[in-house]
């Protein structure tokens, strides 16, 4: 198990602890704020309702997080060092002096600085190669994009090696080629940061207009298609081109101060902040924090159906996670229930009573009917070839309650598998605790005459493996169950 030290503990901070957490790293924090350990509860507890349940395979088992009282403490033997430090040059590089005398020469040590260069970084230390930018954005533990920045002193394999460790937490490295000043992305979030604030000192629009102007229009585009791609798809069927053409004159008209910087007076400060409170005063940051998760995540999890943008990106490592996830017929117990689904319950799968909507339940349990399916043969090639199974009655039991985050199993034990029927029974548990069953039957059914058939001899064999290996345990209580009518 790999092992990662967290020097600052604020929110960037914390996210990033949250996210090597929750994919199986072993987490150090070291920060001398006595409210560090609270801090990091906090944002871990978000990151845990919402992180596992982006991924539709099992994330692995969590790993352990301690606080350490000595910085030197916390990166001994670590695989990755990542600096959080407030914006202080001269603080920065003091830390790295520190823990560049007690850490492994081979750790990468990453900056989540989102304004220094990485030279910057680099200047004095023992070792230069050995440092280099990593800046991320809130919330770490969500959004995939990391930006990476080297210098020549950082080899190719350095880079590289950075890069793969970063994906396999569901990162999304852009390796920036040249350093400047604010990276790449900031540097964008500084030009409208700077003109919104022309417009709030101006008069022309509140904080709550600039937001709903935002949010409403092309901060959609932006998430799932970038600045450039939406102006060529802008530029009609004579794309990019025809674009520019139309709409380049429009940079020399002085719509924009980008140049100029409103002075930031008390008053300034005192409008925003006054206007901000008007807007989002009636939640708390925490609040605004889970608002703001449950939205990425739905908007996330729905790119993932298009396998676009952040989306393909999950998708990407959902394919990493899936491997060995689930067993498969020569691997599984078969004196046992078959596990058939490991995952988190996601975000988007609670209903307004805040625990698992119906529908989910019955999608849970179609897919563990799937994997069955595919444990006894009947995959995308078997079903290309024309045999299927078609589900012809299902029933479900709710047994407790289940929430968002909750890290979710679900057992198949098959009643019966002869011939043309499948009849199966499925256990979802949360830990030792059973949550739902759901029990299907099954007909094996040609696709080209849509009538039932038998399933060819490989599936009847691997049924009949599944029967010997399952024929010593008890019918389970509620199969055969039905709704009854009132007296």
């Amino acid at each position: 198990m790999k092992t990662a030290a967290i020097i600052g503990g604020g929110v960037i901070g914390g996210g990033w602890a949250a996210r090597f957490l929750l994919n199986g790293w072993n987490v150090r924090v070291f920060d001398p704020d006595p409210e560090a350990q609270r801090k990091i509860g906090e944002v871990l507890g978000n990151a845990r309702r919402s992180l596992p349940g982006l991924s539709d395979a099992p994330l692995p088992p969590e790993g352990a997080l301690t606080f350490h009282a000595e910085m030197a403490d916390a990166v001994q033997g670590a695989d990755w060092i990542q600096e959080s430090v407030p914006e202080r040059l001269d603080m920065k590089l003091k830390v790295y002096r520190g823990l560049q005398e007690a850490c492994d020469p081979g750790a990468i040590i990453g900056s989540s600085t989102s304004g220094f260069k990485p030279s910057e970084l680099q200047e004095g230390a023992l070792r230069s190669e050995q440092i280099v930018v990593t800046h991320p954005f809130n919330p770490v533990y969500l959004l995939p994009l990391i930006e990476v920045v080297p210098t020549k002193a950082n080899s190719a394999e350095f880079v590289a090696k950075t890069q793969d460790l970063l994906k396999s937490v569901g990162f999304f490295p852009l390796h920036v080629k040249k350093e400047i000043d604010a990276h790449i992305a900031d540097r964008f979030l500084e030009a409208v940061w700077r003109e919104a604030l022309w417009l709030v000192k101006d008069g022309i629009a509140t904080t709550e207009e600039i937001d709903e102007a935002i949010r409403m229009g092309f901060g959609i585009r932006w998430a799932q298609m970038g600045l450039f791609e939406t102006y060529r798809v802008a530029g009609g069927e004579a794309g990019m081109k025809h674009f520019m053409a139309q709409f380049g004159p429009a940079l020399e008209w002085p719509w924009t101060k980008l140049m100029d910087v409103p002075e930031f007076t008390d008053e300034l400060v005192d409008l925003i902040a006054g206007q901000s409170d008007a807007q989002s005063g009636m939640h708390s940051i925490r609040e605004l924090e889970r608002i703001r998760d449950n939205n990425l995540v739905g908007m996330m999890r729905a790119l993932k159906a298009q396998n676009w943008g952040a989306g393909a990106v999950l998708n990407a490592y959902d394919a990493a996670l899936k491997p060995g996830a689930l067993p498969t017929l020569d691997e599984a117990d078969l004196s046992q229930p078959i596990l058939t689904l490991s995952r988190a319950v996601p975000l988007d799968w609670t209903d307004y009573n805040g625990h698992m909507t119906e529908s989910k339940y019955l999608e849970a349990f179609a897919n563990s009917t799937d994997r069955f399916m595919e444990i006894i043969g009947c995959d995308s090639d078997y079903i290309s070839s024309g045999g299927s199974y078609f589900t012809a009655e299902t029933h479900i039991r709710h047994i407790d309650e289940t929430h968002a985050g909750a890290r979710i199993a679900v057992r198949t034990q098959m009643l019966l598998g002869a011939g043309k029927k499948l009849h199966l029974f499925h256990s979802m548990y949360e830990g030792d605790t059973l949550l739902a069953t759901g029990e299907s039957f099954l007909l094996h059914v040609s696709l080209d005459t849509r009538r039932p058939c038998a399933p060819s001899d490989a599936i009847e064999t691997a049924m009949a493996r599944i029967a010997e290996g399952q024929a010593e345990l008890p019918y389970p209580e509620g199969a055969g169950n039905a709704i009854r009518k009132p007296a």
